[in-house]
Formats: C-alpha cells, structure tokens, sequence
C-alpha cells in the first residue's frame, strides 16, 4: 500500500497511455459510408417495375372479387422476392406500400365511376370509429389498411429470407485476458 502512494504524482504511474489499447482489438471502425442503391443488383430495373406492375394489378383485380388480404400476400411475395434482387429495404418498403395504395384506389376510383354508393358506407365506418364522418376520411382508411398489409407482408417476406453476406451482422471482437483493476502498469 505504501508503494501506491509513493508512485503517485510520477511520470507513468496512471498508465494513461494505454488507455487507447484497453478492450479494443482489431483494426478501427470504418467510416460511415452511406448508400443508397446496391450496384450488384440481380435483376434489372426494367424486371422490378413489371413487378411492381403486376404487383398492382393483382391487388386492382383481386379487391374487384372481394380478396381484401391480397395486398398481404403482394408484400409477402415482394420480401420473399427481394432476397434475390436485393434492392435495399429503404427502397423497396416504400413501393411496396405505393403499390398497395395504388392497388386499392384504382378500384375505389373506377366503382365511384361506375355509379357504386360507398360514400354511406364510408361515413358510417368512418362515424363508428370515432373520425370525422366523411366519405373521404372512410376511403383513406381503408387505403391505409392495404398499405398496413402490403408493408406487413414485405417484412414477414423479408424476415423469413436470411441476410444476404455483406449485410450481416460482424461478430464482435473477443478482448484479451484482463489485467485486473488493481494491476501495476505495464513495464514498470
């Protein structure tokens, strides 16, 4: 114990100098490198829009025969889809959610057109919820139900797929055999 208070106020004897080597290995991090668009993609532009095409017309000719749950299984699909293609969840989450959007207001739109009344229905559902009894606000809603299930199913597609290589997650580094707290600085 004496000896600890003789070192005190002498040069080295708090050991900060190594205070950089303490439980860090390896090399250091690497910069943060934003992307936004994989140049390894393996399909080509033009294959993905015809599926977003088709996603769409899908979920238009599905909702015209009452399939509601079709926007799920569009996502589902996509996700299962973009394991191959591996275009990044940024991108392809928020087309996934335009093609569910688009794949119900197209037939909400061409009803509407065709004289069908679910303005009634809308304001009902929309008063029974507890919103603003408006058409429009029961519309949206139901709008924003597909893009739910569209988003759902493309995170459940994306989850039951694993990571590609370069996106997984690097094991941590093991730190070396401790020194103790109390230990005496190195080379002394």
């Amino acid at each position: 114990m004496t000896s600890d208070f003789k070192r005190l106020g002498k040069r080295g004897s708090y050991g900060l100098g190594q205070l950089g080597r303490q439980g860090v290995l390896g090399e250091p991090p690497v910069p943060l490198r934003p992307r936004f668009a994989r140049p390894e993609h393996r399909w080509p532009v033009f294959v993905w829009l015809l599926g977003v095409l088709a996603g769409a017309l899908l979920i238009v000719g599905a909702a015209e025969i009452g399939w509601w749950f079709m926007p799920f299984v569009v996502g589902l699909l996509a996700g299962l889809a973009n394991h191959v293609g591996r275009w990044p969840t940024r991108i392809a989450l928020p087309v996934v959610a335009a093609i569910s959007a688009v794949g119900w207001v197209v037939p909400l739109w061409w009803s509407v057109l065709r004289g069908a009344r679910y303005g009634g229905e809308a304001r009902v559902i929309a008063g029974v919820l507890g919103l603003p009894a408006y058409a429009a606000v029961g519309m949206a809603l139901t709008v924003l139900i597909a893009v739910a299930q569209g988003m759902t199913g493309y995170w459940l597609g994306r989850a039951l797929t694993p990571l590609p290589i370069d996106d997984a997650v690097p094991p941590l580094p093991v730190p070396g055999p401790s020194r103790g707290r109390h230990a005496a600085p190195r080379g002394r």
